[in-house]
């Protein structure tokens, strides 16, 4: 964070020691920050971080995640070295998911952000009714003109 974030081309090799560039469009950084911050990204690895999970406790965890994308959610944090799947041999086959230490350091910084969301929930409802206030019924603001669909009334 305290260089300088250009959004130029970042190296895509995956070397050690050389730059990434999250705001760069060819940065291989943007996928994996994808997976993390996702809606069931995020879940995951905030279900995943006290404990290790079998699929069916972690669907059940992640109420309303289909397990479809589960799987996908899954499939991509285990390729970001973000989650560790351990097939048992067993009849029948257990498997279970557990973080990474790469991915308890994710989980960390992400359950910080989902904690302080939780917690300023009342200012962002007010803040909600607020806004919804200001608009009448049909797209008007209380100026009387009309706000342009998807442009926020700018």
């Amino acid at each position: 964070m305290e260089r300088e974030r250009t959004g130029e081309a970042c190296c895509a090799d995956g070397a050690e020691g050389l730059a990434f560039d999250v705001f760069a469009r060819a940065c291989p950084s943007r996928g994996t920050l994808e997976h993390v911050t996702g809606k069931w990204g995020s879940l995951t690895l905030g279900a995943l971080y006290e404990s290790t999970l079998r699929f069916n406790q972690l669907r059940r965890r992640v109420d309303g995640v289909s397990e479809k994308m589960l799987s996908q959610t899954l499939h991509a944090l285990e390729r970001d070295g973000l989650v560790h799947r351990e097939a048992q041999p067993t009849n029948p086959p257990r498997v279970d998911y557990r973080l990474t230490p790469l991915g308890h350091a994710v989980a960390d910084r992400l359950l910080a952000l989902i904690n302080l969301v939780e917690e300023r929930m009342p200012e962002v409802l007010t803040a909600q009714q607020r806004y919804d206030e200001t608009r009448a019924p049909g797209g008007e603001t209380p100026s009387g003109r009309g706000v342009a669909p998807g442009r926020g009334g700018r």
